[in-house]
């Protein structure tokens, strides 16, 4: 069955996670992409927790974002090499980067370039801060933005001082909003016939998540604090209870749901009790009913807990690692991780969060390795072997790991 972008041809110049990771979304769905790197490649192929790499250059940051894609080398300080991506950019949809601000004019390959050569070109960029504003030229990865954002001062305890997040959530928020602003501008094309230049921000994106607290602060004058693990909506049902053994997250957000945690803990008694009438008491007394739900809470751990309560209708979950999460059955059940076999052997990757009635996202090829594909790619658009061999003489384009051992 065909999916989504089938059909759809990319050049990715991106590196690191945000750009790679929103065009991962596009490969996912059948676009053909072609991940334009330099020699030394994405410095994502290398990993300090992973020494293998160094050699392999095939690092779990890399592979996690890079399936689906192939792999072309190319010296971008030569202008033969240059010419040739011209070339090419004739032949593709989307032109995708996610270098600072006027790094790609400079060689050559800004949107004014590259639009004249294809004016049905969606050309996009990815930064910290977009093309323009005060900030558009400095230099930026995931901890500024979370930093600038205002994520930092949401998350974590007060005692504490400011948290990053657990992963690089601005990097992510980025990515995915460019597949979106992508997806949204081939779409337009198909009424408009014309290409156009896409300019994604972080700093945007992370505050597009942030609807909610930014409009409760603009709208009432609320300046934020940490709330460690409590549920945005303030209830103090919705938090992290310590049991018997482990940490449970409950979601106890309706009556319905605090009468079934109190019954389920062996308190139905405390349903009665005035300090824990409404969600205004209950705030105001959050340490006595921690007091009495931890109470019951210590009688088994923290697995036979989420049983109990889910049985009850309760939302809740034990809070648990990677290395558990992988093997839930909700997830085997979906599909979500899918074996990948690799020159380094069968691998496990993440593919897309949501799946179509037809045609649903899928990995079909391994994460490429440096330089792979990137005589097949030449022919591919029309490059003739004289030329191909004349560009990769010249040190215009890298050989491929099959094409350099035969040489």
């Amino acid at each position: 069955m065909t999916r989504p972008f089938e059909g759809i041809r990319i050049l990715d110049f991106t590196r690191f996670l945000a750009g790679p990771f929103g065009c991962y979304q596009l490969a996912l769905q059948g676009a053909d992409v072609v991940k334009v790197e330099s020699f030394d490649g994405d410095d994502a192929r290398v990993s300090i927790i992973d020494p293998k790499s160094q050699v392999e250059k095939m690092a779990p940051y890399f592979m996690a974002v890079n399936a689906n894609k192939r792999s072309l080398t190319v010296n971008f300080r030569s202008p033969e090499a240059i010419e040739a991506l011209k070339r090419m950019v004739a032949q593709v949809d989307v032109v995708w980067e996610n270098f600072r601000p006027g790094v790609m004019e400079a060689m050559g390959l800004g949107y004014e370039a590259l639009s004249a050569i294809n004016p049905r070109l969606i050309y996009c960029s990815v930064s910290g801060f977009g093309h323009t504003g005060p900030e558009a030229r400095q230099a930026c990865f995931d901890g500024k933005i979370q930093a600038m954002s205002g994520i930092m001062k949401l998350t974590g305890k007060e005692e504490d001082g400011p948290m990053r997040a657990g992963f690089a959530i601005c990097d992510v928020m980025a990515g995915m909003t460019s597949a979106l602003a992508v997806s949204s501008a081939l779409f337009q094309r198909t009424h408009t016939g014309k290409g156009q230049f896409v300019d994604v921000a972080m700093l945007d994106s992370a505050l597009n998540y942030l609807a909610i607290e930014v409009a409760e602060h603009t709208l009432t004058g609320i300046v934020h604090k940490q709330r460690g693990n409590m549920t945005i909506s303030r209830k103090v049902t919705g938090n992290r209870f310590d049991t018997g053994d482990g940490a449970i997250v409950l979601a106890a957000l309706t009556e319905k749901q605090f009468a079934g945690l109190l019954t389920t803990v062996g308190r139905a008694d405390a349903l009665k009790d005035p300090r824990f009438a409404d969600w205004l008491t209950r705030a105001a007394n959050e340490p006595a009913l921690r007091a009495i739900i931890e109470g019951g809470l210590a009688s088994a751990g923290a697995r036979e807990w989420e049983d109990r309560l889910t049985k009850a209708d309760v939302p809740c979950a034990a809070v648990i690692g990677i290395e558990e999460v992988i093997r839930h059955p909700q997830l085997e059940s979906r599909d979500v991780l899918q074996k990948v076999d690799t020159h380094l052997g069968e691998k496990v990757l993440v593919g897309s969060g949501f799946r179509l009635a037809h045609g649903s996202p899928a990995i079909d090829r391994a994460p490429p390795r440096l330089g792979e594909h990137t005589a097949d790619v030449l022919r591919d658009f029309g490059f003739s072997e004289g030329e191909i061999d004349k560009l990769q003489s010249h040190e215009a384009f890298g050989r491929g790991v099959e094409t350099a051992a035969a040489h």
